[in-house]
């Protein structure tokens, strides 16, 4: 992707500034790899949250299921062979396949910034969910996700990334 055609939104730079926060990335890896969700999207309802809005456990699932395909034909298949080629026995040169992990890497990069791209144009339409408080709607649009995964998020994960947000947030 050239500088051109990369577009930089408000909510790619939160994500940038957001997820380079002491333990952010290991919590949200942790919720991603623990839990099955999609870093992007949790992003996006914290980048929400600090645009004041709240969004239910029903906006949460809606969001989820339009991003579900492009996730599961791209970033998914993607991150797995990244990882797989992480130290992996093969008959490539480990410094070859090294780098040719890396650009795998950044196809991967370039995909979640797609989605985040999409997920971003979903606010053009209008303001997403109820006004609330940065720092009350960043919980609550956390508790909305469990809710909408039926899952019980780890308390130190969550607890983790509302700190950082707080932090970003004063």
């Amino acid at each position: 992707m050239t500088d051109a055609e990369t577009k930089i939104t408000p909510f790619w730079r939160f994500s940038l500034n957001f997820y380079r926060q002491t333990g952010v990335s290991d919590a949200c890896i942790a919720l991603q790899d623990g839990c099955g969700i999609d870093v992007n999207l949790l992003l996006f309802l914290l980048w929400l949250a600090s645009e004041s809005r709240q969004l239910s456990a029903d906006d949460v699932k809606e969001l989820d299921d339009q991003v579900r395909s492009w996730r599961e034909l791209t970033i998914v298949p993607i991150r797995d062979t990244r990882r797989k080629l992480k130290g992996a026995a093969t008959l490539v040169e480990p410094g070859r396949q090294e780098a040719f992990r890396d650009k795998v890497k950044a196809v991967e990069l370039e995909a979640e910034q797609l989605q985040q791209e999409a997920l971003y144009n979903f606010t053009k339409s209008g303001p997403l969910g109820a006004q609330g408080s940065p720092r009350a709607a960043a919980r609550a649009n956390i508790a909305a996700y469990e809710r909408a995964m039926g899952a019980s998020f780890p308390k130190a994960a969550v607890d983790l990334l509302a700190s950082a947000f707080d932090g970003i947030a004063a």
